[in-house]
């Protein structure tokens, strides 16, 4: 039985979308997404004085400078990976492991890369307590993807860079969606859709104005070694 917080949630996620509609081009998110949403309790990804916002339509802080995106966002985040049952994703910025958690109810695996070390041994113990064993949390740089596991049919980045990793081009797979904020902290970001041609060829979209916290990394192995 859904709760009313949970309700009310849905019903602000709903309205959000009819009201971006013209920069989405989404009137609505795929009923599999919004039922995904209604099943992960959100309240057990904040920390304990945020709880009685957890419902809320806005991002919360989580600790260490970092934040779990706003509930519409990470809705219309989820739909436009467009995530089937059979898929693999790989998703960069855990976090808390909200987002993680809202894929793995859509799709077969979920890897999650976060690049803070108490961040990601809370979300992985977090994930496990509450039983979503097909996601699988790895600390590193998140700008260099996953290569072990690609190809993947999706890519979703959690937070903001100026540029697309190459790495994480790379590593999608053919007919596969990156869903990623572009641009410079606490300044103008975009959400961005890429999309990859069965030839390797990539299609960008924008799609509505963001606000995220930055991608943390981006330095090449190699260069740190020497």
């Amino acid at each position: 039985m859904v709760s009313p917080k949970v309700r009310e949630m849905l019903a602000t996620i709903e309205a959000e979308t009819r009201l971006t509609s013209r920069q989405t081009g989404r009137s609505a998110l795929r009923e599999r997404v919004m039922e995904a949403l209604a099943k992960v309790p959100r309240e057990e990804f904040v920390p304990g004085p945020m709880r009685p916002f957890a419902y809320a339509d806005n991002a919360l802080p989580i600790g260490l400078g970092q934040t779990i995106s706003q509930p519409f966002i990470v809705a219309l985040m989820t739909d436009l990976l467009e995530p089937e049952k059979d898929h693999r994703v790989l998703e960069i910025g855990t976090g808390s492991g909200y987002q993680a958690a809202v894929l793995s109810q859509l799709v077969r695996k979920v890897y999650s890369v976060e690049v803070i070390p108490e961040l990601a041994e809370q979300a992985s113990r977090r994930l496990q307590r509450l039983g979503y064993r097909n996601v699988e949390v790895r600390l590193g740089d998140g700008n260099h993807g996953w290569p072990e596991h690609a190809p993947f049919e999706g890519v979703m980045v959690t937070a903001a860079a100026p540029l697309v990793p190459p790495a994480l081009k790379k590593q999608l797979a053919s007919r596969g969606r990156l869903v990623i904020p572009i641009g410079l902290p606490y300044l103008h970001q975009e959400l961005m859709v890429l999309e990859k041609d069965e030839a390797g060829n990539i299609s960008t979209r924008e799609v509505l104005g963001v606000a995220f916290v930055p991608l943390v990394g981006g330095v090449d192995p190699a260069e740190r070694r020497g």
